[in-house]
């Protein structure tokens, strides 16, 4: 009886012993994990990425729009994508674009990397139907016009900062004029050198930072290169005014540019203060063409140089209103004209009935064998005021002006009056190939919260060209059984926009 008795107490105290011991070993509540830790170093949006020192941000915006009267393309506008018939022409023009951003940085011995891209979808929404009833401008791309049907992936910002250098597709290190946030409309409608295009590429820049908000950048970027045109071209013929029978007008559609074989060298001097920004800034352009004739026997003229000089200015305004401010930007140019006007192909072409309406943008112009290329001249001006009612809604005022002048050697090497059966024509007639374009236009918005928006854009944009009075039987449709009248043209056009940003 007392061997069970202590055989039981035993196997009592081992229960009580081994219950103790996996007591012990319960798992306790843990403390919660944080799977994302938030970066502060950067600003609202970041988190580190687990298992690393880098701090990202996932951004984005997605924006709906239509427009009106746009000649069915609302990237390059009605006087730049030609018109020909009231009922050929695609006066609706949707577009769909969304973009996806990628914001990653961290610490180094070389201060901040920064590493950044933004992908993007473009839809150019559902085309008429008409067809080819549309008739497109000489030199410009027949697969974006007469509709805005370019769809696909890109990538508009894609790039590297590190030390004061940056690599990569950025904004041009040129631009100052900020042409998105005071216009619903792009560089075409609106020419300004800040346009977004997937073509600012950035080879290599620095910036010095030297106090004070004063900062210095040079920079070797993608070559802003337009048509080199080649005058001595069989193509090249216009028939002037007073013509019993109208002649034909015909533009050489191909540039005669070579391919790049150097970079765009940007350079600018910026400050920013509490009053707001300014900056000057200058580039130099390599104009070169291919050949006189068809082969690489009938020699090429020589390599030009092309320059581009700036200045822009933003000013708050907060005694008008919180948040108001102006900005402008003046450019001048010789042989580098898309610092002026990034309009498409740096072309103008409208048709409108009986009329039609040119301008012929170019870096430069060279003749026969033996001539050298003259350097076409460009200025315009860039101005904008943005004023904000209250936090809902706000209202900008903008304009441009852009003037193109070739001198009278290019003018002559443009311009050949020839005779061709069954057209005759004013015997020792010359043409004028310089042309101006003025803009003015007004946005309103209102604004749902602090990232979503609506609103309408109107603008009137004029096409002034030297050529007006002479006769083209270029580009004949179904308003114009005859020869059409070069003159001025206009357009009016409206754009309605839905747009949502998150943490850009």
């Amino acid at each position: 009886m007392k061997m069970v008795k202590s055989l039981l107490l035993g196997t009592a105290a081992g229960f009580v012993a081994i219950a103790g011991a996996q007591a012990a070993d319960l798992p306790v509540k843990a403390r919660p994990v944080q799977y994302v830790k938030i970066c502060s170093l950067y600003g609202a949006g970041f988190y580190y990425i687990p298992g690393t020192d880098m701090c990202l941000k996932v951004g984005g915006w997605a924006r709906v729009y239509d427009a009106w009267g746009m000649n069915g393309n609302s990237t390059n506008g009605a006087l730049v994508t030609g018109q020909n018939s009231t009922r050929a022409t695609q006066n609706l023009a949707p577009k769909v674009r969304g973009y996806i951003t990628l914001d990653a940085r961290n610490q180094t011995e070389y201060g901040t990397v920064r590493s950044y891209i933004a992908v993007g979808y473009n839809s150019g929404g559902p085309q008429s139907g008409v067809g080819s009833g549309n008739q497109t401008a000489p030199g410009t791309n027949t697969a974006l016009s007469p509709y805005d049907n370019a769809v696909g992936f890109n990538a508009n910002r894609a790039f590297i900062q590190f030390a004061g250098f940056t690599f990569g597709i950025t904004t041009s290190f040129y631009d100052f004029y900020s042409q998105p946030a005071t216009s619903f409309f792009g560089g075409s409608v609106n020419p300004a050198s800040d346009t977004g295009d997937p073509g600012d590429f950035v080879f290599g820049a620095y910036t010095a930072m030297l106090g004070g908000g004063l900062s210095a950048t040079l920079s070797a970027e993608n070559p802003r290169t337009t048509a080199v045109i080649n005058g001595g071209a069989s193509s090249m013929f216009v028939f002037a005014t007073g013509s019993t029978t109208a002649g034909n007008l015909g533009i050489q559609p191909a540039s005669s540019a070579e391919a790049n074989q150097w970079p765009d060298i940007v350079a600018n001097l910026r400050v920013d203060q509490t009053w707001g920004s300014a900056q000057i800034m200058g580039a130099i352009h390599d104009v070169a063409a291919t050949y006189y004739g068809s082969s690489d026997t009938s020699g090429s003229p020589s390599d030009e140089i092309g320059w581009a000089v700036g200045a822009g200015i933003k000013l708050l305004a907060p005694m008008i209103g919180a948040g108001d401010y102006l900005q402008a930007q003046v450019n001048y140019s010789e042989g580098a004209r898309k610092y002026v006007d990034f309009s498409y192909n740096n072309m103008y072409s409208m048709f409108n009935g009986g009329n039609y309406g040119i301008g012929i943008g170019s870096d430069g112009v060279f003749g026969a064998t033996g001539t050298s290329i003259e350097l076409t001249t460009a200025w315009g001006v860039n101005v904008a005021y943005e004023h904000f009612w209250n936090p809902h809604w706000q209202t900008s005022i903008y304009g441009a002006y852009t003037a193109t002048t070739y001198d009278a050697t290019a003018n002559g090497d443009m311009c050949h009056i020839e005779t061709i059966a069954a057209f005759s024509y004013t015997a020792g007639a010359t043409c004028n190939n310089n042309f101006q374009t003025v803009t003015i236009g007004t946005r309103t918005q209102f604004n749902l919260d602090s990232q979503t928006y609506l609103g309408v854009d109107i603008v009137y944009q004029e096409l002034q060209s030297g050529l007006a009075g002479m006769q083209s039987n270029y580009g004949n449709g179904a308003e114009a059984a005859g020869p059409r009248t070069v003159s001025n043209q206009s357009a009016l056009m409206g754009e309605f926009r839905v747009h949502r940003n998150f943490y850009p």
